[in-house]
This record gives C-alpha cells, sequence and structure tokens, in this order.
C-alpha cells in the first residue's frame, strides 16, 4: 500500500528534489511542499484543508461526496471545498499538490487514483499559468486514460494583459513559454474535452452542469442528506464574531496596554505627556479615573513632597533600614517599612477624613465634637504630634495650608478641623492639627469642591482608602532612598544596642 505525508511551506528546492526521490523508491505519496494539505471527507484530513470546524460542516467536509478534485494552490481548495459542496452532493477527496516548482506528487498521481476509484464520479482540476504538467491531462483525456469527466481551470489567465512576464504568489506560477500560459492550458484542457468554463467565476456553474448531467443519467444517485450533529462554535472564532464572551478573572478599568498605545484611563500616554500632567496628572486618572483641575494635580505632588520622609528614627524608615541592613533586597526593605503603616504611623489620614467629615455633616460645633470623642475615649485622629506643637510648628501643615487657601475654591473641612485644633490645644500644645489631619481634611475639600466629583463619589474614595494610599505612596520614596542609604553606606548588620532595653525578666529562683 502507498503511505502519504504532508509537507510544509520554506523547503528548499535542492532539499524537495532529494526527498522527492527517496520517496519514490520507498513508495511515499508526498502532499506538498507549499501545501495546506488534503481531506477525505469523513475520515481524516492534512495539514489545515477545510478550515475550522464550523467552514468543515458548511463545506459538508463531514461525509463524502461524488466529486474528487486536485489543485495546486491551498487556499483556493478550501474555495473549492465551498464551491463544490454548494453544487454538488460534496467533496470525495481533495488534495493541494503545492505551488512549488517540484511538488511531491503530480495532478495526474492523483487523477490516476480517482479515475480507478469507482466512488469518484467527476473530477475537477484548477490548475495555475508555468509549468506543463496540465498538457499531462490533456494527453490523458485524449489517449481515453482519463474516462470520468473532468472539470478544468488554470487560473492566472490575468497574464495576458501583461507586457511582460509576471511571477505570480507561487514559485512555480510564471510563464517562461506561451505553452505555459494559464489561457494556453484552458484551450488545450477544452479541445480534448474537458469542461472549461469561460472564467474562474463560472467554475461553480460548469461543475454544477456536468454534476446534474451525471445525476440525470444515472451516473451519480445523491443519498437522502442527513444533518450533521449539532458541533458548537469554535470559541475563539465564535469571540471574534462577537457572538460570546468569556467570563472575566477580574475587571480592571484604569489602565489598558492592548492597543498602539497604552491608555490611562482612556487618555494616550503620548497625551499625558505632551500635556505635562506630571505624576499628579498621573494619579488622578490611575487612582480617580479622570482628569482633574491643575491646582488637584499640583496639591497631589505637594501631598508627595511632604510625606516622603520624616527622618530614620521613625517607625517605618527604622523597620526599612534594619531589614537592608540585615542584607535583603529592596522590595523586602520596602514592605518591612511599608508593613508599620496604620493608625498609629501614618495611616490615620482615612479615619480622620472620616471623622471630621461626619462631625461636619452632621453640623456638630467644633467644640461638640472634641467632646463627644472625650466621652467616647475615642482619640481625634489627625490631631497630636510627638514632636511638633504651638510653639515648634510643623511647617509641611503650613505649606499645605498656605497652598490649599492660594488654589483650592473653598477649605470648608480643613477650617472646622483648625476650630477643633483651638480646642484640643488649649488643653495641650501638642494637640495640634497634624500632617495626616491637614492632607486628609484638605483632600476632602479637594474632592468636594473640584468640581470633579460627585459627593457620592467623594464618599466611596474616602471609604475605599484613597487618602491612606497617599501616605504610602508617598513614604515610599523615602523608604527607598533610606534602603539605598544604607547599600551604600555599607552597613552592616543592625544589633541594638543593651542599654536602650529595659529588661524586666523576673530574677533568678522567682520563675516556675
Amino acid at each position: 500500500s502507498t503511505q502519504s505525508t504532508g509537507g510544509a511551506e520554506g523547503i528548499p528546492e535542492n532539499m524537495t528534489k532529494k526527498i522527492n526521490k527517496l520517496a519514490l523508491e520507498k513508495g511515499v505519496s508526498i502532499v506538498g511542499p507549499a501545501t495546506v494539505g488534503g481531506v477525505k471527507p469523513g475520515c481524516f484530513k492534512i495539514g489545515n484543508t477545510g478550515g475550522m470546524l464550523d467552514n468543515i460542516l458548511k463545506s459538508k467536509l463531514y461525509r463524502p461526496g461524488s466529486v474528487a478534485y486536485v489543485s495546486r494552490s491551498g487556499g483556493m481548495s478550501n474555495e473549492l471545498n465551498n464551491i463544490v459542496s454548494i453544487n454538488t452532493n460534496g467533496v470525495y477527496e481533495g488534495v493541494a499538490i503545492g505551488g512549488d516548482r517540484y511538488p511531491g506528487t503530480s495532478f495526474m498521481d492523483h487523477i490516476k487514483r480517482y479515475n480507478a476509484n469507482p466512488d469518484v464520479k467527476m473530477i475537477v482540476v484548477l490548475g495555475e499559468v508555468g509549468g506543463v504538467e496540465e498538457y499531462d491531462i490533456v494527453n490523458a483525456i485524449k489517449s481515453g486514460e482519463i474516462r470520468k469527466s473532468v472539470v478544468a481551470w488554470c487560473i492566472g489567465t490575468c497574464g495576458d494583459y501583461f507586457s511582460t512576464e509576471v511571477q505570480f504568489g507561487h514559485a512555480g506560477s510564471s510563464a517562461n513559454s506561451k505553452l505555459e500560459t494559464a489561457s494556453a492550458k484552458n484551450l488545450a484542457l477544452r479541445q480534448v474535452g474537458a469542461h472549461v468554463p469561460d472564467s474562474f467565476d463560472d467554475l461553480g456553474k460548469t461543475i454544477r452542469k456536468v454534476y446534474d448531467e451525471l445525476v440525470e443519467t444515472g451516473g451519480i444517485v445523491p443519498e437522502p442528506e442527513m444533518p450533521p450533529p449539532q458541533v458548537p462554535i469554535d470559541f475563539k472564532w465564535a469571540q471574534e464574531l462577537g457572538l460570546v464572551r468569556k467570563q472575566t478573572s477580574f475587571i480592571s478599568g484604569i489602565c489598558d496596554e492592548r492597543g498602539e498605545e497604552l491608555l490611562y484611563a482612556g487618555v494616550p500616554m503620548s497625551e499625558v505627556i505632551k500635556e505635562n500632567l506630571g505624576v499628579g496628572g498621573v494619579i488622578s486618572l490611575l487612582w480617580f479615573q479622570r482628569r482633574m483641575p491643575e491646582f488637584a494635580y499640583k496639591f497631589i505632588e505637594l501631598c508627595l513632597i511632604v510625606t516622603a520622609d520624616h527622618g530614620p528614627a521613625v517607625s517605618g524608615a527604622h523597620n526599612t533600614i534594619v531589614t537592608a541592613r540585615a542584607g535583603k533586597d529592596l522590595v523586602s526593605s520596602l514592605t518591612s517599612g511599608l508593613l508599620t503603616i496604620g493608625d498609629r504611623f501614618g495611616g490615620a489620614l482615612d479615619e480622620s477624613a472620616r471623622q471630621f467629615s461626619n462631625a461636619y455633616d452632621k453640623g456638630k460645633t467644633p467644640l461638640e465634637f472634641v467632646n463627644e470623642m472625650r466621652n467616647s475615649h475615642k482619640y481625634i485622629q489627625g490631631i497630636g504630634h510627638r514632636v511638633k506643637s504651638l510653639n515648634n510648628p510643623d511647617m509641611r501643615v503650613s505649606a499645605l495650608a498656605e497652598f490649599a487657601k492660594a488654589n483650592f475654591p473653598a477649605t470648608p473641612l480643613f477650617d472646622y478641623a483648625r476650630q477643633v485644633e483651638k480646642i484640643t490645644t488649649s488643653k495641650k500644645p501638642n494637640l495640634i492639627l497634624n500632617v495626616d489631619g491637614c492632607i486628609a481634611t484638605l483632600f476632602v475639600d479637594l474632592l468636594y469642591q473640584s468640581g470633579s466629583f460627585s459627593v457620592e463619589e467623594a464618599r466611596d474614595l474616602i471609604d475605599i482608602g484613597c487618602l491612606n494610599a497617599l501616605f504610602v505612596a508617598g513614604r515610599s520614596l523615602g523608604f527607598i532612598g533610606h534602603y539605598l542609604d544604607q547599600k551604600r553606606l555599607k552597613q552592616g548588620l543592625y544589633r541594638h544596642p543593651w542599654d536602650d532595653i529595659a529588661y524586666m525578666t523576673p530574677g533568678p529562683g522567682t520563675g516556675n
């Protein structure tokens, strides 16, 4: 028995000749090179012939018909599948031998098989400009070797209208003499009795005419068409057609990298750079999904500046330094510092905003607010500092307040917090409005007064933690600085001195 195999694109011609010679010696038929393969409906297919499953069903390639074809072009063989299925009872077998100069099998190799197969009732040949293989078909019809009806067409007849020879897509599709032109081949095939249409557009009509004649004379007895089993459409193809959507694992609403240019909340990166939106503008897009007024960008950047660092003694910087000196990497050291952020260190912005906003929105006077918090045994978040006081004011708060008064449309919540500060500092001078409380109340004023957010949107942003995010983003700059500083100074492993620790372990003989 004869075995067959398929060949791919880009095989050098000298290698093709060697493979063809070896295949001939071993009795192997090669389909290709430079082909999509072949198909035997109801049995198997070679390569990508027939396309996806939905096309196989539409072209009736799930069961055998009565028409066998051979083509040079792989792409056109898929078109033949469609044409044959529309105009006949379908394809029995189809092969695209490939468009290279030295295909592994010829037109006649397959036509001889079709001619000898009683299940094949008619043959379709799709040749092309270049080469002389089609003349072997002419001679076989003329000699009577081929007895079955042949419908044939050679593509490339437009080459007659060019003043010089044209190399078409395939390596072998170039006429080196008039004998190799598509028109000459079509004429020769027509003269020996092959059914040749006037143009490719009429190929389907010609196939239909020959098929109907065979049905009328009893050469073909069509079988009742059985509906194929319902097969789901290919998911990727259905997605491209917009028929289905895949349930996503998560949703992202701030950035889209899928197009030609990165988008931040729908704004192209080139536009962000061109308009000089800066870090404040980028945060506005990525955190709040919208543009904000210019003063808002500047205020966000000012918040990052004043929160970037507060020296090596605070808990976050201390942790970062200790971790860096333990030989850990940047991410580990940064994380060590960030994990200290909370209500006691840097993470009071959100709660401060909620406390002041709730009191202000309910119409409580500053004194009523202070008394309520005292009676509930709760700290007012954003009030108080371990070092700064009325006599040693925090210049960061002064800078933020000065900017807001000069640029914000109004600062009602900040003004309310200042009134609270007057009450608390009358008790203790260090119960000032600290940088957390200043940023918290001013940012609430920004959300409400900028015109960029509705009341509900502003409240949602406060609730989800956008204010603490400002401190985290700003202080990360300082923590990274401390990490790099320790590495630059080549500081070794840190061990805390004994004399700075109050050991309170039980004395000898007092333990259990």
